[in-house]
């Protein structure tokens, strides 16, 4: 046996979910350009849980299951305000938040299909809830209360500020939601797996996802991004800043990608994304320092961007705290986890890989008195 390390080349199950093929994504056979340019999310969820797009009565429904379960129960609001102001990441909230959920659902034993994609839709719904409370309760604030008439975009941002947003917020939402919907065997979505391949359950499957996308190798890239264009400050400092990361061989957030060679194919709908909402706001230069970091890093290193890299600067412009992108983006990827967990279900075989030993020989116990 020959270890791969990383798993890199490695295929490790088959899905039905999605696909990267020639630097092409694909949720179900969908490609990710159709998807977001035409598709809601609330589409994308349905796809990627049944495997086919909804019909209209079928989406409503859908729309209405989501609003119907966003409520999620006092103990768990509560359970925030114990926490140490200013101390806890968002991720760490998230990953305590949804473990406690389970405690507080009847059914979270029920192993059943029907009971677990019931699971499914109240981890989609209130995962939501859970990143805007807690972002308001840690500033004192008291948390909004979904609209059932708002989409699941416009319910998030809506709950996060108490405000109803724009039209283009909206949009620019939405769009970032079905981009990071789902992404293949990604390291998240295999810790899901791995973990519900025991027949654990579908809370302790999207809590160990959680704590797998923490990490600022996964999810947690976007935030360290825009530190990053924070860091630089403005558009004169980028030729200094990341001629001398280069030159230090230092890594630069936001690009690269393991599966990818040609380019993130979802990088381009976020950078248009991110060029309209900076000059709507009359902050370009956000986006022209994004512009200008990605000519350097892909001319001098052959990195194009990834998801992560102009995500930053949407959900800057978004007015969304820079702690609250990597929650953001668990909250689009439940849909790619919960697909996943029913899936694993529906066809399970435990996930048990093997190591190539490289420790030493056989060796004999030795008297500790003789050591």
């Amino acid at each position: 046996m020959t270890a791969s390390k990383g798993l890199e080349g490695i295929v490790a199950t088959q899905s039905a979910i999605s696909s990267i093929i020639d630097d092409s994504l694909t949720y179900v056979g969908y490609d990710v350009d159709d998807l977001a340019e035409n598709a809601s999310f609330e589409e994308v969820v349905y796809l990627l849980w049944h495997q086919r797009l909804p019909k209209e009565d079928e989406l409503a429904e859908l729309k209405k299951q989501l609003a119907d379960n966003m409520s999620i129960p006092q103990e768990v609001l509560n359970h925030f305000k114990t926490y140490p102001i200013g101390d806890v990441h968002p991720m760490a909230a998230l990953r305590s938040a949804i473990s406690l959920l389970g405690l507080y659902d009847e059914k979270a034993e029920d192993m059943s299909d029907e009971a677990n994609y019931e699971k499914a839709i109240k981890l989609q719904a209130k995962v939501a809830t859970v990143v805007t409370a807690f972002s308001r309760i840690r500033k004192g604030q008291e948390p909004v209360a979904p609209k059932a008439e708002l989409g699941y975009a416009a319910n998030f941002l809506y709950m996060l500020t108490g405000e109803e947003p724009e039209e283009i917020a909206i949009e620019a939402f939405d769009k970032a939601l079905v981009l990071h919907a789902d992404h293949e065997l990604n390291a998240s979505t295999f810790t899901a797996r791995v973990c519900v391949a025991t027949l654990s359950d579908i809370y302790s499957g999207v809590t160990a996802a959680i704590g797998a996308l923490k990490g600022p190798l996964h999810g947690g890239a976007n935030e360290q991004v825009m530190k990053m264009l924070m860091e630089i400050g403005s558009e004169e400092n980028v030729e200094s800043y990341i001629r001398e990361k280069l030159d230090n061989k230092e890594k630069i957030m936001g690009f690269g990608h393991r599966v990818y060679r040609k380019g993130d194919p979802r990088a381009k709908h976020l950078r248009a994304m991110s060029k309209k909402l900076t000059a709507l706001r009359g902050e370009e230069k956000w986006y022209n320092m994004s512009e200008k970091i990605e000519s350097i890093v892909t001319g001098e290193k052959n990195l194009p961007p990834n998801v992560d890299f102009y995500s930053a600067s949407v959900y800057h412009s978004l007015g969304i705290d820079h702690d609250l992108f990597t929650p953001i983006f668990a909250v689009s990827r439940m849909s790619g986890w919960t697909a996943h967990i029913l899936e694993q279900y529906s066809n399970n075989r435990l996930i048990r890989p093997r190591a190539e030993y490289v420790g030493p020989g056989m060796q004999k116990y030795v008297p500790i008195n003789e050591r």
